[in-house]
């Protein structure tokens, strides 16, 4: 059954203030599953189904069933998702969606922006899994909403939060391969009107020796873990510790207050000749007021900051150290006119800061950007109608205005059509822009347009679902090897099709998705129609489960086809499959062992050009988490 955007604004005040996860939203007939709804699509509280955008919803459950030890291993291999990791856990791990580049995705922590004003990057690696409550994964542009970095899609991470009243607790403890070690713990005080909560994760692992690449300079492209020889032939291990803080308070039935803290402290070790360990910190910190002043009329304030400091050394002799921050502010309105009507206008502001010491490139860079947008959304029976156009005033590049349009039409019992079209931009990085010897002050910001089609059928336990789109990005931004430097790739042209699929067949759950791409340079002279860079053609992951009783029993196998690794495409990294294991057993009522195996088959593979992948490893796990 449908459910409708108007009925969201009339169920419980302090449930849709947190947002998510949270008490129940309805009871009865009309009652639907908290975890179908979602924000990040609309900037407003929908379902999944009735999202006019193409998207994912991974929560607690899923994690936990997992084999996943990182948020990067959780992604791998999902519709339009394509992960690069340079040598297993805790090393780079970036992400390529529906083809764009690695830094044009969003990513949300608790509705805060993150990333590094400086790399452009978010570090997946150092979010820690534990400290994961749900993941919403939008596909496909949203620059109309969010502004700049979105032209591939948003992704949102929401933080561990008790959902009952009363005292609730949670534990586990890990150990397997190459000398992996985790534990974490949360707990959980609530009230009918709010409540506070803290949780605290460690991973640690010895890691593995991933670089097989040496210097040379007759091969030498300018990328890759190219060491001097007979140096750094050792394992590289890699510590995280994390803890995350929360407090929401409902004052009266129209005032509502949210406030999160995150951090994440880690210690890493790879190989280079410059560096070759760091220390890093990742903190976000946020909060939210929201004031209902009637049943059809909301208004809420967020602010938040994020914060990512690496202190890069080689042996213990410091070598460089990257500090950055980004501080964020939103106002939001939004107003039901009529039934199934919904306006929102806002207005968002932005400033990013990065400060990089190095003996021999320093630099300091600031920049504000201001927005102002608007979004209609309108339910009209069997069709649905969304409308959203913002414009951005960046300090060094100007104004920038960007729109999408999507409509969805009910054509028969369970089946959907949805079609769409939408611009986006990205300015460039701070470290594209300064970095001495690597960047390119003539830079142009990136502009995208996008068009999708979608067709989706619901049946009774399952559902399919196919998207088409069509992605034309002016001014791409890409490494050129030939230069050492950035610079702008005049067009590029980004072709895909996702295919996902579930079903539930007795105590069995089945879960399939397939991606297409055919993502080439389309400027014309030197370089064209060459395959951009680590964008497999073919991708595929399958998760089969099962419960019975006690136990349950899970494989997941993930494969991609071959790519290249340089704009020029000299460089090919194969493809590969990996099928990992898991096994459950629930021995008490609050206390559950599972073991996992990734890389079943031992396949040796890589995923960037010289830095290998771990080969099999183990895992054992004990949770206790009262029902």
């Amino acid at each position: 059954m449908k459910f409708h955007r108007d009925t969201v604004f009339r169920l419980s005040p302090l449930a849709l203030a947190l947002a998510l996860p949270g008490p129940a939203l309805a009871h009865g007939d009309d009652a639907t599953d908290l975890d179908k709804v979602v924000v990040t699509a609309t900037r407003t509280a929908t379902t999944a189904d009735a999202a006019l955008a193409a998207m994912e919803v991974i929560d607690r459950a899923q994690i936990d069933a997992s084999s996943a030890r990182s948020l990067p291993e959780l992604l791998r291999g999902r519709a339009g998702i394509t992960l690069v990791n340079q040598g297993g856990l805790g090393k780079l791990s970036t992400l390529f969606l529906r083809g764009t580049e690695s830094d044009h995705t969003l990513f949300l922590i608790d509705g805060v922006r993150v990333g590094s004003p400086a790399s452009g990057l978010t570090m997946l690696q150092d979010l820690p899994l534990a400290q994961i409550e749900r993941i919403e994964i939008v596909r496909g542009p949203r620059s109309s909403l969010y502004g700049a970095d979105a032209i591939g899609g948003v992704i949102q991470i929401f933080t561990r939060r008790g959902a009952r009243e009363g005292i609730s607790g949670r534990g586990r403890i890990a150990a397997g391969s190459h000398g992996l070690r985790e534990a974490s713990a949360g707990l959980d005080l609530r009230g009918k009107r709010g409540g506070v909560g803290v949780d605290i994760a460690h991973q640690q692992t010895d890691g593995i020796n991933a670089c097989r690449g040496f210097y040379d300079p007759a091969t030498w492209a300018g990328a890759g873990c190219f060491i001097v020889p007979g140096t750094h032939l050792d394992r590289d291990g890699y510590r995280n510790s994390s803890a995350s803080l929360r407090a929401d308070f409902a004052a009266s039935d129209g005032w509502q207050f949210d406030a999160r803290a995150t951090r994440a402290e880690g210690h890493n070790d790879y190989d280079g000749d410059y560096v070759d360990n760091s220390d890093i910190v990742q903190q976000t910190v946020g909060g939210s007021v929201r004031w209902t002043p009637a049943g059809d009329v909301q208004l809420k304030l967020t602010l938040g900051r994020n914060s990512d400091d690496s202190d890069n050394r080689l042996g213990s002799t410091f070598s460089n150290r990257f500090t950055t921050t980004r501080d964020s502010a939103s106002l939001q309105a939004d107003l039901t006119v009529a039934q199934g009507q919904l306006l929102s206008a806002g207005f968002d502001w932005l400033r990013d800061r990065a400060n990089i010491v190095d003996p021999w490139s320093p630099f300091a860079a600031a920049r504000g950007n201001r927005a102002v947008f608007a979004q209609y959304q309108g339910d009209f029976g069997a069709h649905d109608l969304q409308l959203s156009l913002r414009t951005d005033r960046n300090d060094q590049f100007g104004a920038h205005a960007t729109g999408s349009i999507a409509w969805g039409m009910d054509i028969a019992p369970g089946w959907r059509l949805t079609a769409s079209h939408g611009t986006a931009f990205k300015a460039p990085s701070f470290n594209e822009l300064y970095y001495p010897g690597y960047s390119n002050p003539l830079l142009r910001p990136e502009a995208s347009r996008s068009s999708e089609l979608s067709l989706q059928r619901n049946g009774d336990g399952w559902q399919v679902q196919a998207n088409a789109y069509d992605t034309r990005i002016d001014d791409l931004i890409a490494w050129d090897a030939n230069s050492g430097k950035p610079g702008n790739v005049e067009q590029a042209r980004i072709r895909g099709l996702e295919l996902t699929a579930s079903v539930t067949l007795g105590e069995w759950d089945l879960r399939g998705q397939l991606g297409w791409l055919d993502a080439r340079n389309a400027s014309a002279g030197l370089g064209h129609d060459k395959r951009l860079a680590r964008r497999p053609t073919r991708s595929a992951r399958l998760d089969l489960d099962r419960e019975f009783g006690n136990w349950g029993f899970g494989v997941s196998a993930i494969g991609e086809a071959a790519r290249w690794d340089d704009v020029g495409n000299s460089l090919r990294v194969g493809g590969y499959g990996t099928l990992d294991g898991r096994l459950s057993w629930r021995f008490a009522r609050a206390w559950t062992l599972q073991a996992n195996v990734v890389n079943l088959f031992d396949k040796r593979y890589e995923t960037s050009a010289w830095y290998v992948q771990p080969g099999r490893e183990y895992a054992l796990s004990l949770r206790w988490q009262p029902q």
